[in-house]
């Protein structure tokens, strides 16, 4: 079998640790990635200090994938192989528990988190199921869009679903890993930035201060 070379969780609380498995092979309902690009989240520790109950060790994280369909699994007809994906938190879902027939997939009884309850994108090939895909422009850079599946979609929800419209006036908390992002997709909207008082904004970050 082919090698590849991943980064893994032996155990709750152990340092990474670089390590070379076998390539996987999808299952049904299944596709595999050959991952150009994961960002790191904070929400990583969950892994890798074991915060979330049931992870089975080693354990892969990344959930902020971008890459491209390398293969698919029996039963897969709507995707194929040469597009280019994303994965994120949500890394899939049952489609039959409560939650999932009112359309509220997030909060599916059995719902999958990449990098959790799954292998992740800290690893040259990973495999995910259908359900936890995102389709992928040919014209975004996958070192840009890798964080867009975690952080930036959440930093749009909340600006999508907070009811603000264009020179309404809105406040980002933060200037982190989510909160640099909050600050792009509305350049139309008056911002106010807000930084703990012992932190120095970086240039990038005090550019985008000046301009809103």
């Amino acid at each position: 079998m082919a090698k590849m070379k991943a980064v893994q969780v032996p155990k709750a609380g152990a340092d990474f640790e670089i390590v070379e498995r076998e390539i996987p092979q999808p299952g049904a309902g299944q596709v595999r990635i050959r991952v150009q690009a994961c960002g790191i989240c904070h929400s990583d520790v969950v892994t890798k200090e074991g915060l979330f109950p049931g992870i089975s060790y080693p354990r892969v994280p990344g959930h902020e994938v971008a890459g491209v369909i390398d293969e698919v699994g029996a039963g897969v007809t709507a995707w194929k192989k040469g597009e280019r994906v994303g994965v994120g938190w949500h890394g899939g879902q049952d489609g039959t528990c409560l939650a999932c027939r009112r359309g509220d997939f997030v909060n599916c009884a059995n719902g999958k988190i990449c990098g959790t309850t799954y292998d992740g994108g800290y690893q040259e090939y990973m495999v995910a199921p259908v359900e936890g895909l995102a389709h992928m422009p040919e014209s975004l850079d996958v070192a840009e869009a890798a964080p867009l599946m975690c952080a930036g979609v959440t930093t749009f929800n909340a600006l999508r679903h907070s009811g603000a419209l264009p020179s309404d006036l809105v406040a980002v908390q933060g200037i982190g890993g989510l909160g640099h992002l909050g600050v792009q997709p509305k350049s139309s909207e008056r911002m106010f930035i807000s930084t703990a008082p012992q932190l120095t904004l970086q240039p990038s970050c005090r550019n985008w201060a000046a301009r809103v």
